[in-house]
C-alpha cells in the first residue's frame, strides 16, 4: 500500500522497536533479500523497491535542522517511501501528511503496543483494512 510520497514517523523510547519495524517493512517491499542496517550513523539509508526509493532515517545524531536539508530529506518526503526515526527532531519540516506510528514497550520485553495517527485523509483509504 505504500508508495513514493508515504512518510512514517516512527516514534518510542529506545528499544521500542522502531529499527526492528522499520528492517521488517523494507525488507518486505525489497525484490531481492538485501541487509538493512541501522542507519544510526549514517543517518539515512536508501533502497530500491518495486514501487521505487526507499529512505530510512534515523535522526537521533542530528544536531542541527540543516542537516536534514543537506541529506535531501525534505525532497524525499516528496519522492520517496520514508521511514523516519526520531522524528521530533525534524521540528517544523515533518511533513503534515505523514502517518505516525508510535510504539512503546509492553508488559514484557517482547511485547509492544502500536498506537496510529494521522491527519491526511490519504491515509484513511490506505489503512481501512486495520483493525483496533
Amino acid at each position: 500500500m505504500l508508495h513514493p510520497g508515504d512518510v512514517i514517523l516512527l516514534n518510542g523510547d529506545v528499544g521500542a522497536g522502531k529499527t526492528h519495524f522499520a528492517r521488517a517493512l523494507i525488507q518486505s517491499q525489497l525484490v531481492a533479500f538485501e541487509d538493512v542496517p541501522s542507519p544510526t550513523f549514517t543517518l539515512v539509508q536508501t533502497y530500491e523497491s518495486a514501487v521505487g526509493e526507499i529512505w530510512h532515517a534515523d535522526l537521533y545524531r542530528l544536531t542541527d535542522l540543516q542537516e536534514i536539508e543537506e541529506l535531501g530529506l525534505t525532497d524525499a518526503f516528496e519522492t520517496a517511501i520514508c521511514l523516519v526515526e526520531w522524528p521530533d527532531r525534524l521540528g517544523d519540516l515533518a511533513p503534515e501528511h505523514a502517518l505516525t506510528l508510535e510504539l512503546m514497550t509492553g508488559d514484557n520485553a517482547d511485547a509492544r503496543r502500536l498506537t496510529v495517527l494521522w491527519h491526511h485523509s490519504k491515509w484513511s483509504a490506505k489503512l481501512a483494512g486495520w483493525q483496533a
